[in-house]
Formats: C-alpha cells, structure tokens, sequence
C-alpha cells in the first residue's frame, strides 16, 4: 500500500521531457466521476468502499490520489519513475510488483490501452476500469482480441471534454479529443455481448474541489477566480506597503492560510 496516498500533495508542478513517455495526467473530476456516475451501476454498496484498487500507471498519483477518497485502499505503480508509487513494468511477463487488487483503474498509454485491459482482466478479482479515447472503440486488431468476445460491462461516454495535456494537469485546458470510461467486470452477472451505454452527465463544476490545486501539486493554469489565486492576491496586498512592492508568496504561507478550507 502505498503511504503517500495520505499526504495532502502529490507533486511539484513539472513538465514532461519531450522524448519521455506517454504520460497524460487525469484531472481529479474526471476519476471522481468514474466513482460517483459508473461504479455504483457495476458494484452496489456497501461492497464499493472495501474495495482494493491498483493503478498501474500512475504517473505522479492525480487518479490514485483521488481513487483513495472512494476506496479501502489504493496501490499505485508505473514504469517510469515520476516520485509516486511503486516503479514496476505493469505489462513484463514476470512483473516484479503484483499487489492483489479488487478493482484495477488507470488512464494507459493509449498505444498499450488493449494490452492493459487483457493483463488487467487476468489479474483484477472484480473488475478493470480504463480511461481511454472514445476512438478506442474502433480497431480491427482490439476487436478481434478484446471487444468481440469482451466487451465492457459498460461504456460511459464523458458529455463533457476532459482536458488532458502531455506531461502537465491542468485545470482549464481545452481538448478536441472525446474521452470514456470502459468498465469491465471480471465475474459479470449476465453474458459479456451486452455491454450498456451511457452517459457521463455535466459534472466538472461539482467534482472538482476547492483543494485540488493544493492535493495535486499545482498546475499549469490556475485560473484568476480560483479560489487559491484569490488566496494569493490578498496574501500579497496584505503583505505589501505603500513604499513596497507586493511580496512573494511562498506555498507554504498558501497552504496555512487556505488549512480552514480545507
């Protein structure tokens, strides 16, 4: 189990190298949607919560963190080593690391996205959730292999865009590329030709917190109405003087004066 999962940030704010891998954060609403709109039509509660989930590429933690506020506990792992999590390659034949897990729930590198299903459905004990394209659906090579004979249990279709960026969260980006989760249950109850569909309603507005700018790490957009920047703004007239400029403030004095809130 991974014990960072507690700490109130992930990491430093970074930029991804050009040549480094296929790393897309996930924003924390859209996670939390995964949890609040498609979980609960798949596993009832109370069974949802004593769940154990593993995502095993997760980056510097943004969709593991947020994992933890719906599950028991959450592991966490990824070939690279970005500061978060277990560095493992999820995909070796003889993974070093192997945690047992209810639930496996990840944002895979979309040219591996079928690779990490069919691993994912052989070792999840109830069932896999991937946030993928929606052009993930289209394939010869990921019909033949995953969706002729196993479909998802469902497909939840994101209303809204979820912006994703290379290397970097961010909290208002724009994106012209359409995103799903696909659940899968390793055990369902009824034949896997009859996936359902569905729609993610509007929901960013209310699953994203106030805190997120503080738990993530930071990112590259903070808008001037958010309510850290609006923290920063006062922070500085604060500590400015008539003969002074405005003083820099530091994270610190940020995360003290923002604790209340949180």
């Amino acid at each position: 189990m991974n014990a960072r999962l507690t700490s109130t940030a992930v990491m430093a704010r970074r930029l991804e190298p050009a040549d480094s891998l296929d790393y897309f954060p996930t924003p924390p609403w859209a996670t939390r949607a995964l949890c609040e709109h498609v979980l609960p039509l798949a596993w009832p509660m109370p069974d949802r919560v004593n769940c154990v989930a593993w995502d095993p590429a997760c980056g510097e933690g943004h969709m593991a963190v947020a994992l933890g506020d719906y599950f028991a506990g959450v592991h966490a792992s990824d070939i690279f080593p970005y500061g978060f999590g277990t560095v493992a390659d999820f995909l070796h034949p003889q993974p070093a690391y192997l945690p047992e897990a209810d639930w496996i729930v990840t944002n895979p590198p979309f040219n591996l996205g079928l690779e990490f299903v069919l691993k994912a459905l052989s070792l999840a004990r109830r069932g896999v959730a991937v946030l993928v394209r929606a052009q993930f659906a289209e394939g010869a090579e990921r019909w033949r292999k995953l969706f002729r004979d196993r479909p998802p249990e469902i497909e939840a279709q994101f209303v809204e865009r979820v912006a994703m960026h290379k290397g970097r969260w961010v909290v208002n980006g724009t994106t012209a590329t359409a995103y799903c989760w696909m659940l899968w249950l390793t055990h369902p109850p009824h034949g896997w030709l009859h996936p359902r569909r569905l729609w993610i309603p509007p929901c960013k507005a209310k699953l994203t917190r106030h805190d997120d700018w503080l738990r993530f790490g930071g990112c590259q957009d903070v808008p001037k109405k958010h309510a850290v920047m609006k923290e920063i703004e006062r922070l500085r007239k604060a500590a400015a003087t008539p003969a002074e400029k405005p003083a820099e403030t530091t994270l610190a004095d940020v995360r003290a004066a923002l604790e209340p809130m949180l």
